[in-house]
């Protein structure tokens, strides 16, 4: 999973990258700080993982993992190149899923690109240079679709999608906000459009917001009312405090986010939302070699999760040996497990759920 933080300049961009992945990216009180995007890799953290670990000791411990990326500050005008924008908005498409960060706290030692915090005014800024750049690309598959037509009538239903979609990107709309069919879908597989991406809209908040929800911060539920509009989601996160975290050493983390009366860090907030947002689900694989946390799409079935693996597992599937992680747990053991009746066998069809532990059987 790669995901892509952006943003306006000096809102907190990369030191909350800094803080999600210790990857100690340049940041700094000006624009553009961030030239070439700096790409973190963060392991997912996954207690089930810890527990397998307890229970068979293996050689190598393989957390599932997600790729941030933290992408120079866009500015207005980037779509047409200002800002070294076009560069910028490039990285954009290469991600799976877009973090865009948005100021809403106060403080007068940082400067605000704008000269002050409006977080609507800064969403609609970094939204109408990712639609400048999806109606670019619109109108040249607009373009090419239609000189293609004359020679084939069939592509009426594709210049179709792309106009109903351009016509919702002039009205100012992201693309993601069009409701399309599974056939409409497909058409739109090779054209990478940024406002069709999903969205996590993370409100960088001040410490005295960083507990629960700020319901009491106004930029906070300007945020959440914007998010809820195109059906996104929203975090409130202290970058400021989730960068103080990342310097403690793991024993501490847990105590010092009690102190503040934080529940659960931003890192874990993200994922857990990343996931949920792309659909996301992990199995498990467990043995004396390795316990390993395998990232898959919600509704994947067996042999094409036994395809992550290895092309040859899916290609020669046979079956797959299945416990739950709460029934493996209870009863101890694998051999427990299977003497109690709780491995089932499940065939071709059988469809992943998450926190299954698997073992695929195979033959090429």
């Amino acid at each position: 999973m790669k995901l892509g933080i952006v943003g306006l300049p000096n809102v907190g961009k990369s030191t909350l990258f800094n803080a999600l992945t210790n990857a100690k990216a340049e940041s700094a009180n000006y624009p553009f700080c961030t030239i070439e995007p700096n790409v973190g890799i963060v392991s997912v953290p996954d207690k089930r993982l810890d527990v397998l670990s307890e229970m068979y000791h293996p050689k190598k411990y393989t957390p599932a993992i997600i790729q941030f990326v933290d992408i120079a500050g866009l500015v207005k005008g980037a779509a047409q190149g200002e800002g070294l924008g076009n560069k910028f908005l490039s990285n954009i498409r290469e991600c799976d899923a877009i973090l865009h960060v948005v100021r809403c706290f106060s403080d007068d030692n940082i400067i605000h690109v704008d000269g002050s915090v409006n977080p609507l005014r800064d969403l609609e800024t970094i939204n109408m240079e990712l639609i400048f750049s999806d109606m670019e690309m619109l109108e040249r598959r607009m373009d090419r679709t239609k000189k293609a037509m004359k020679g084939d009538k069939t592509l009426v239903s594709e210049l179709e999608v792309f106009e109903k979609i351009y016509d919702a990107l002039q009205q100012g709309k992201c693309a993601r906000t069009v409701a399309l069919t599974e056939d409409e879908e497909s058409v739109l597989y090779d054209t990478p459009l940024l406002t069709r991406k999903p969205v996590i809209y993370v409100a960088n908040v001040g410490e005295q917001d960083a507990s629960g929800e700020p319901v009491d911060n106004q930029a906070y539920m300007q945020v959440k009312e914007f998010a809820e509009s195109e059906n996104s989601a929203v975090i409130a996160i202290c970058a400021e405090i989730e960068a103080e975290i990342a310097e403690l050493d793991p024993s501490e983390k847990s105590v010092f986010l009690e102190e503040l009366g934080i529940a659960e860090s931003g890192l874990d907030k993200l994922i857990k939302a990343s996931y949920s947002l792309l659909g996301l689900i992990s199995y498990l694989t467990a043995g004396p070699e390795e316990v390993r946390a395998w990232t898959i799409a919600d509704g994947t079935k067996a042999p094409q999760a036994a395809g992550k693996i290895h092309s040859d597992f899916e290609r020669g599937f046979i079956r797959a040996e299945v416990v739950a992680f709460d029934d493996l747990v209870a009863s101890g053991s694998m051999t427990a497990a299977k003497e109690a009746g709780l491995v089932r066998s499940e065939g071709k069809d059988y469809v992943m759920k998450d926190g299954d532990i698997v073992l695929f059987r195979f033959n090429v």
